[in-house]
């Protein structure tokens, strides 16, 4: 099999929004309990905050952090700054300040748009960058267009130029370093394509979003829609019994969730939803098998995937006709998209074969931001090297086996060990740490650490109590552990490395 880089051509394509609001003023855009919002009332609004922020200084390519608790507000930033030609920089609100203010640091904003929830922290992060960074604070008012600024010429163009960065959304790495993978618009409409050819396309299609949108998969609902013209629905955080409702209203046709969240909505369900619920996907981390053949048994579309932030979502995807003789696999590659492992002789596709798995494709994200080495690690010989362990069946199906070695996916939220580690080793009277994830009724995995304290220090469970709060103080609450252990000497390698399967068999062990 030829297994050379594709490369997706430069194109330019219409401006979404203004084409929907001219061809179907009068289609919902955008719907949450208490709203719904049509395509012309959206691009009417975001003209007007696009104008509003030219005015204080947004100019096409600036980086502007969004943080909102709203996710309509949020979708209607997302919206603005497109028309800007702007960079979106969704900020994860769950992470503590200096976590946030870290990433603007990074990635060079200047603003930070938040709704009036989100306002008391945006401005503390905002106070702890080095540069002047302006907080503009969005009421309900934003829903209402207003002609009070002078409307940027970049407003009237109507051309979308395919490689153009559209977002730079925070990843943490396997050094527990953040960075910021670029997102751009061809990987946004190569994404829409192949996921229009895998699960068919509803002209009246309303797509369930009850995940953060500060993540690319509530990003990506939110792009696919607007490409189609269709309708996403967006719950501000996650309720098991309102999705169940929403589910069997008979309105949705796709939903997008994690693991844990399916699992809560299996507790409330004694039956199948309405038909006209086309396909129930399912990212973030690898299902449990009791979890699958529970939602199997109800007769529930399901349908498993396997992606990335660095890829846009997902680019694997099970056939729902295959999901239970292929129970645990992701599926086969989307369209436009070739996946590999690495063998021993090169990237290759032969059943069997276990290595780590390798993407092209143009859903591929264009690099991280003022990361170049690591960028050109990340995609070396023109692949994406995600770091997770998989393999193909005879059939071509794809099996992840390891959600990166490291990663901890706890509640649909990626925590790396590395950056617990890290902030571990600056606490007092520890010496060195490892991090692993446990496994979890709940939260589908926690972080539980074990430490190597000074000579004649005793881990008490008023010292843990201790460290877990000074950690409290550093990371975002589901960054920190759920037990510490103290042990003689962690596993490594000769050169140093953690063997964190040997912490593993400690966790499983007790």
């Amino acid at each position: 099999m030829n297994l050379e880089r594709a490369q997706a051509p430069v194109a330019f394509l219409p401006d979404w929004l203004s084409l929907h609001a001219e061809r179907r003023p009068g289609r919902v855009a955008l719907r949450s309990d208490h709203r719904a919002i049509t395509y012309a009332e959206l691009y009417a609004a975001a003209r007007s905050m696009a104008a509003r922020a030219f005015a204080l200084g947004v100019r096409p390519g600036d980086r502007v952090g969004v943080m909102c608790h709203q996710g309509l507000m949020h979708a209607l930033c997302l919206h603005a700054l497109m028309l800007l030609r702007a960079v979106l920089v969704p900020l994860n609100w769950r992470l503590q300040p200096s976590e946030l203010a870290y990433q603007l640091e990074d990635c060079g904003a200047s603003f930070v748009l938040c709704d009036e929830s989100a306002a008391p922290l945006a401005s503390q992060v905002a106070g702890m960058v080095s540069r002047s960074v302006q907080t503009v604070v969005l009421s309900e008012r934003a829903w209402e267009a207003e002609a009070s600024h002078a409307e940027p010429a970049s407003i009237a163009s109507v051309d979308v130029s395919l490689p153009s960065v559209h977002a730079i959304v925070y990843t943490s790495g396997t050094t527990g370093r953040p960075k910021g993978a670029m997102i751009t618009y061809q990987n946004h409409w190569y994404s829409a394509m192949a996921s229009a050819l895998q699960f068919g396309l509803d002209p009246d299609e309303h797509w369930l979003v009850p995940m953060p949108l500060f993540h690319v998969g509530g990003m990506g609902v939110l792009m696919r829609s607007l490409i189609y013209g269709t309708t996403a629905v967006v719950h501000d955080r996650f309720d098991a019994e309102r999705v169940d409702r929403a589910l069997a209203s008979g309105e949705i046709t796709l939903v997008s969730l994690v693991p844990t969240m399916l699992a809560r909505i299996l507790k409330l369900r004694r039956g199948p939803y309405p038909p006209r619920l086309r396909a129930i996907l399912l990212g973030g981390a690898g299902c449990p098998r009791p979890v699958l053949e529970r939602a199997l048994e109800l007769g529930l579309p399901v349908a498993q995937s396997y992606g990335l932030t660095e890829t846009n979502t997902q680019v694997a995807t099970i056939d729902l006709a295959d999901a239970l003789r292929k129970m645990g696999s992701s599926g086969r590659p989307l369209a436009n998209t070739r996946i590999a492992v690495q063998g021993p002789d090169g990237p290759t596709t032969e059943p069997g074969v276990e290595g780590e798995i390798l993407v092209q494709g143009p859903t591929v994200f264009a690099g991280y931001y003022n990361r170049k080495e690591e960028t050109e690690r990340a995609l070396a010989g023109g692949w994406l090297h995600t770091g997770d362990i998989g393999r193909f069946d005879e059939e071509g199906f794809l099996y992840v086996l390891d959600r990166r070695a490291d990663l901890i996916v706890s509640g649909g939220e990626n925590v790396y060990p590395a950056e617990i580690e890290s902030q571990m080793l600056a606490l007092p009277g520890v010496v060195d740490a490892g991090v692993v994830g446990k496994p979890d009724d709940e939260w589908g995995q926690v972080p539980v650490a074990f430490v190597v304290l000074e000579p004649g220090k005793v881990l008490t469970d008023e010292m843990a109590r201790a460290l877990r709060e000074e950690l409290r103080a550093r990371l975002a609450h589901y960054k920190v552990p759920a037990e510490i252990r103290q042990v003689d000497a962690l596993p490594r390698t000769a050169s140093g490395k953690l063997m964190r399967y040997e912490m593993r068999k400690w966790v499983m062990q007790g």
